[in-house]
């Protein structure tokens, strides 16, 4: 069901592609972690329960490791492929600190980067130490802490938008899918994963977008349209500004 390659080693970290191959809504029984590290999602979407708080984990939030903590996993939309940085504890807290306070990772586009980035740096020249540390950093940075409750209403938000379900390509349509009024749904989206609902989506259409140019597709307009852009010139403006770099440029990054 679950297997793992290392992509990555040294003495002080190790770099694993995992791939989980289960498809259920219930709960696993439960697993004990057993090293501290960085798990980053690449592809799908699955629900963890740790330490009696759920989140849904996908490539716009991974999670922190705890050693000795207990956790369960549910994949309600089949398998998944992700990312497991194990660190030695010395160079974590040299790196890291005690800055990481929560287990949630919110994945911006510009750590999704580095994160595509660091697991192709055996196909080029790049130091596979400085890439590991670039993109640690980036990942374990103080997050902004959402307040207790609703939090469940804002994963059904962010689940139903990575399902590209219809309901959630704007505010009331979502708020109503959900049985809440918009204005509850927006501020609960807001505290608890970090942005507007309308930035998600935007932040979605991203990765996608990133995705696709790392798998050399270079027909930009057509990718445009299928992401969920307006048009070519959008999809340009927002990977500039999101990840600081043009398509030909990511293109040029992942040669």
């Amino acid at each position: 069901m679950r297997s793992s390659k290392a992509v990555l080693e040294s003495p002080d970290f190790r770099v694993s592609l995992v791939t989980c191959a289960a498809s259920h809504r219930h709960w696993s029984a439960p697993e004990e972690n057993g090293a501290a590290g960085v798990v980053l999602v690449r592809r799908g979407m699955f629900r963890l329960l740790s330490d009696g708080r759920r989140q849904t984990v996908d490539p716009t939030l991974g999670y922190l490791q705890v050693p000795g903590r207990e956790q369960r996993f549910a994949h309600p939309a089949g398998g998944d492929v992700c990312t497991f940085i194990w660190v030695r504890e010395t160079l974590w807290h040299a790196v890291v600190g005690d800055a990481a306070a929560d287990s949630a990772v919110v994945v911006d586009a510009r750590v999704e980067l580095a994160h595509r980035l660091l697991l192709r740096t055996r196909r080029d020249a790049a130091d596979p130490a400085e890439r590991l540390v670039h993109t640690l950093v980036a990942a374990a940075r103080p997050q902004i802490a959402g307040a207790p409750g609703h939090a469940d209403l804002a994963d059904r938000a962010r689940e139903a938008v990575l399902a590209g379900e219809p309901d959630s390509a704007d505010l009331v349509s979502l708020a109503q899918a959900l049985d809440v009024s918009p204005w509850h749904l927006s501020r609960t989206f807001h505290r608890h994963v970090g942005m507007t609902l309308s930035r998600y989506r935007n932040r979605v259409r991203v990765s996608r977008a990133l995705a696709r140019i790392e798998e050399g597709d270079t027909a930009l307009a057509d990718l445009a349209a299928d992401v969920g852009f307006a048009d070519q010139s959008h999809l340009t403006r927002t990977l500039r500004a999101e990840l600081g770099h043009p398509p030909s440029r990511l293109r040029h990054l992942f040669s």
